[in-house]
């Protein structure tokens, strides 16, 4: 070989070098770059890069593509040899994009991993965050079991340089959102709106419903209906569909506080007639023979309940006549049948007595007509019939 051609040979390979080291200077491992693909055969397809720039990706991951396309990719190694570079990120990328998502509050997509003490492990692009359990979502979680295997937009509340030991939150996002949608919702239904609603809980003080998810008011128990309500349960039960009234809504110490009125949402009831009040103890007379309870027992008589609120007394005086009544004998809550001896209205007192025995009324009676008792009669007859056996 001739020694002039030998010196071209190196000078080539020199230039080569220097032209490769160039290149090198302009990229480094992690950089993003723009690539245009002049090849696709073989297992490696090559890629320029700019000017006299050029590089080599795997033929795999160009997969679908054409010669011409233009392509973003990610350099990977840059050796005296080559620029070899990637569609997939590396992790140099990964933490740069992570650093820029903390700094502008930016949102990234995780996979919850595993729960762990105080909260779930995420992987986040590769690499590990973890989340608070306190952080997860909305209402209060337990485990995070639940959330183990799905993929969620989290934001980075804190960051470190190496980008370990991130710390995520899927709260902040949901209350951003909750917060959005709180604001259309009382811009198309400010306060005088009858809206749909949910049944979300129940108390004694009254119900809370269900506007959005996560946002509750509180219709309390004399906004239930029209009408009494002993307790909430007795008219409403939890997941029940309402349409409710906003009364108001404020803000108290960062806390949205609605309040609603379930019976405002329907019309009021057309009041009823009004009814002339009918005295209850005005229909008792003396007389009267009735059944009663027993609610209170005194040594000198027994306090008979009529009716609610009509109680009369039989005083002891008056059951003497009475051989088989014992007072001592009577127990508060028995029934007992009683018979109205007076009634004196403007006092509101009912004298009371024990009926008569139907058996002495009628022997009274006979007595009192002049008639033979029954049995000087038998022995006025037996008299008869000896006399009448004598003369025979």
């Amino acid at each position: 070989m001739d020694h002039a051609e030998t010196g071209s040979d190196d000078d080539f390979s020199h230039l080569l070098d220097v032209s490769l080291e160039a290149a090198a200077q302009t990229v480094a491992v992690g950089d993003r770059v723009k690539a245009e693909i002049l090849t696709l055969s073989g297992e490696d397809a090559i890629v320029a890069l700019g000017p006299g720039k050029e590089g080599v990706v795997a033929s795999a991951e160009l997969a679908g593509r054409k010669t011409g396309e233009s392509v973003d990719l990610f350099v990977t190694s840059v050796r005296p040899s080559g620029i070899r570079l990637s569609v997939h990120p590396t992790d140099k990328n990964i933490a740069q994009d992570l650093k820029e998502a903390f700094e502008s509050h930016r949102p990234v997509e995780g996979r919850v991993v595993e729960t762990c003490k105080g909260g779930v492990r995420v992987s986040v692009r590769g690499q590990s965050a973890f989340c608070p359990i306190s952080q997860l979502d909305l209402k209060r979680v337990e485990t995070g079991a639940e959330f183990v295997g799905k993929t969620l937009a989290f934001r980075i509340m804190e960051w470190s340089e190496e980008g370990r030991g991130a710390v995520l939150s899927r709260r902040k996002l949901l209350e951003e959102d909750q917060a959005r949608a709180v604001a259309e919702f009382f811009a198309r239904n400010p306060e005088g709106s009858v809206v749909a609603g949910v049944v979300a809980r129940l108390e004694k003080f009254g119900a809370f419903i269900e506007l959005l998810p996560g946002v509750d008011g509180l219709a309390h128990i004399s906004e239930l209906a029209w009408s009494r309500v002993e307790s909430p349960a007795d008219l409403l039960s939890v997941g029940q569909s309402v349409a409710a009234k906003i009364l108001k809504r404020e803000t108290v110490e960062g806390r949205l506080k609605i309040a609603l009125s379930l019976k405002q949402a329907t019309e009021k009831p057309a009041a009823a007639p009004a009814v002339a009040a009918v005295d209850p103890w005005a229909k008792y007379a003396a007389g009267q023979v009735l059944e009663g309870k027993i609610t209170r027992k005194e040594a000198y008589g027994l306090f008979v309940q009529l009716e609610p609120g009509v109680v009369g007394l039989l005083h002891q005086s008056k059951t003497s006549e009475r051989s088989d009544f014992r007072i001592d004998k009577q127990k508060v809550g028995d029934s007992i049948q009683v018979r109205i001896g007076e009634v004196k209205l403007g006092e509101r007192r009912i004298s009371l007595e024990l009926p008569r025995d139907p058996g002495e009324d009628d022997w009274k009676n006979h007595q009192e007509s002049g008639e033979a008792p029954v049995s000087a009669l038998a022995e006025q007859f037996k008299a008869a019939l000896a006399k009448k056996q004598r003369r025979g």
